[in-house]
């Protein structure tokens, strides 16, 4: 299944949890009011669907084989794509967690800059802010001062069962998908942060440097997590496209290492690092960084999905 959330922009602002069902968003509330009229609710919001776990996914998947099989229930509660507004899959996750320095190819272009001083030995991360996150085809603005502003996109883990000191043979039974997150840095600050210390991070986290989904990709979808190609596209041109076999710290490794001490619950997420290819680590950087008129086109391969950003000057 495709998960989203999403607003119908002619009707209200409200959020709404969907399903993509035959090119189609389908409501999933409403298909459920119709078709389980004595059933309770469906969940109001992405993270409610994820604490009702493997029965609430199955819910959402019963809903979808009806509105796929049925034409005019489509019609009553399933709306064209030109008129959804695709929202962050999960907005209000309660930690969604970066892992740094993942990928082997972009380790090798970090030791060329001033990014990093050493190979971790554990896996490494930071938080990214809800604050920060936008969907599909959001304006991001870049910063008036900022002139090395630069595209990451990562592969993401939803959490779908609570977890905690998780064992590494049981972490994907914790996952109820995958998501794109293209994790917008500001290189200019990240040098600064990197040199003082710090831990937040506010390269990554200033407004709308969060771009996620369009959707949550169940993993009965996902052949092998490890073996999907990861690139990006600038205004049409391919700028990366790496495997994400690449990663150093896989998800048992994660799982295990975050969950000795943080409990998961249902819709935290994990992004896994940047791949090797972003402009830093180029030598004609500067000419790679995003500017403002640039569209940058994050995607999986298989399963596929794309992620569309649109980069505008500071208003």
């Amino acid at each position: 299944m495709r998960l989203a959330t999403f607003t119908v922009p002619a009707e209200s602002s409200a959020a709404r949890v969907g399903v993509l069902c035959k090119d189609r968003m389908l409501d999933l509330a409403r298909c459920a009011a119709a078709v389980e009229p004595r059933e309770a609710a469906f969940p109001y919001s992405m993270r409610a669907l994820l604490e009702e776990g493997d029965a609430g996914l199955a819910r959402a998947r019963r809903l979808l084989d009806a509105a796929s099989s049925d034409a005019a229930l489509r019609e009553r509660h399933a709306y064209a794509l030109d008129d959804v507004r695709l929202l962050p899959p999960v907005p209000d996750a309660e930690k969604f967690l970066c892992v740094g320095k993942n990928y082997r190819t972009h380790l090798e272009e970090l030791k060329r800059t001033d990014l990093i001083k050493e190979l971790p030995e554990e896996p490494t991360g930071f938080i990214k802010l809800n604050a920060c996150l936008v969907g599909q085809d959001a304006e991001v603005e870049r910063p008036v001062d900022v002139a090395h502003l630069d595209y990451e996109p990562e592969l993401v883990f939803v959490i779908g069962k609570p977890a905690y000191r998780a064992r590494r043979e049981d972490a994907f039974g914790y996952v109820a998908g995958i998501t794109i997150l293209n994790d917008l840095t500001c290189r200019d600050t990240q040098k600064r942060e990197v040199a003082s210390g710090s831990r937040f991070w506010t390269a990554k986290n200033a407004p709308g440097f969060g771009p996620l989904g369009p959707y949550i990709i169940t993993m009965d979808e996902v052949r092998d997590a490890y073996d999907i190609w990861v690139t990006c596209r600038v205004n049409g041109e391919e700028r990366m496209r790496v495997n994400t076999s690449d990663q150093i710290w896989k998800l048992p490794d994660i799982v295990e290492h975050f969950s000795r001490l943080l409990p998961l619950k249902p819709g935290d997420m994990f992004s896994t690092g940047a791949p090797g290819g972003v402009a830093v680590g180029k030598p004609n950087a500067d000419e790679l960084f995003l500017k403002p008129g640039d569209v940058v086109e994050c995607a999986f391969e298989e399963p596929a999905m794309a992620l569309r950003t649109r980069i505008v000057a500071a208003r």
